[in-house]
């Protein structure tokens, strides 16, 4: 990162309009480059073309200093750069398979499936790997966990942390919890989560899950306008997050039974194309007896297949079988 991420580098933003970006959250120029057009708009008095010109000029600097990519290079160069790409343990040698290794920073992977399925342990599972070195599967890092849903327990998190060999108090001490109580304060939290990736060196943002608040905000047809549109800036800043700051972002999916599937599984992701366009790897859980399986549904590149975890003390892990592979 560059020493010097002050907005004060940004032509054009004088005392009187910093001051206003300050108060509506908006800290440095990493912030200024992850907030769409609307938000800065609104934040300076309405002009949208000025509130376009700055983002413009906040990713120009972070390119210059080497922290964005460049609006056009060769497949060559963006090669080089896939292969520097760093990657986080799920705990189940299995799970991280799907994805080649575990999951990477700079996208959104969502989890779907029904209650039960292992969304929220798989969350609270990464949020303790994360913090193990990169030999071990994670990155010597922090967790940032949005709950949406009164999911989040600490008391697992040490069970989890016990059982892998680190000590709890620690590790509890690098998870930072948010709790979100409806769409418009979730978003609120992701607008000021800045300041801790820097501060607190997060490498892994979690939000379980992203779509309940949503749901329940804006219920029945008439304002399932409004509710996408909502969701699809929140999911864009997500996304934005994850590449301005090279970190993981992890989300959990609700589903809803489809009436007019006569055939397979009935069972389908909340939130519509929305976030089905937005999430760059998309996983689909459910329960198989004891075990779960994890099946690979939409990625730019992996192959489209089943594997099997269980829940246990350690968090998620492979199955017994499976360990003596």
């Amino acid at each position: 990162m560059p020493d010097d991420l002050s907005i004060d580098n940004i032509a054009g933003i004088g005392p009187v309009t910093k001051q206003k970006l300050h108060d509506g959250g908006i800290l440095n120029i990493m912030d200024l480059a992850t907030r769409n057009i609307s938000d800065i708009a609104d934040l300076i008095g309405g002009d949208s073309e000025k509130a376009s010109d700055f983002i413009t000029k906040a990713r120009s600097y972070l390119m210059e200093k080497g922290v964005l990519s460049k609006d056009f290079m060769s497949a060559t160069e963006l090669y080089k750069i896939r292969k520097s790409i760093e990657r986080i343990s799920t705990g189940a040698r299995n799970l991280d398979g799907l994805f080649e290794g575990g999951i990477e920073t700079g996208a959104i992977t969502e989890f779907y499936g029904e209650f039960g399925s292992g969304k929220t342990q798989i969350c609270h599972t990464m949020s303790v790997v994360v913090q193990m070195p990169k030999d071990k599967g994670g990155l010597d890092g922090s967790t940032i966990y949005i709950d949406t849903e009164n999911t989040f327990r600490p008391e697992r998190i040490a069970q989890i942390a016990e059982n892998r060999g680190l000590d709890p108090l620690k590790v509890m001490e690098r998870i930072i919890v948010a709790r979100a109580y409806n769409s418009s304060h979730q978003e609120l939290l992701l607008k000021a989560i800045g300041k801790y990736i820097e501060n607190e060196g997060v490498r892994l943002v979690i939000v379980d899950s992203v779509t309940s608040h949503y749901r329940s905000d804006f219920p029945g047809r008439g304002t399932l306008a409004e509710r996408q549109q909502r969701l699809n800036g929140f999911m864009h800043q997500l996304l934005r997050t994850a590449e301005m700051y090279n970190i993981a972002v992890v989300v959990t999916n609700q589903v809803q039974s489809s009436p007019d599937s006569f055939f397979g599984d009935p069972t389908k992701p909340v939130g519509g194309h929305v976030v089905a366009h937005m999430s760059t790897y998309r996983v689909y859980l459910r329960k198989s007896g004891k075990a779960r399986v994890a099946r690979m549904v939409d990625s730019p590149y992996m192959a489209e297949r089943e594997v099997v975890f269980i829940v246990s003390e350690k968090g998620i892990e492979d199955a017994p079988e499976d360990k003596k592979k």
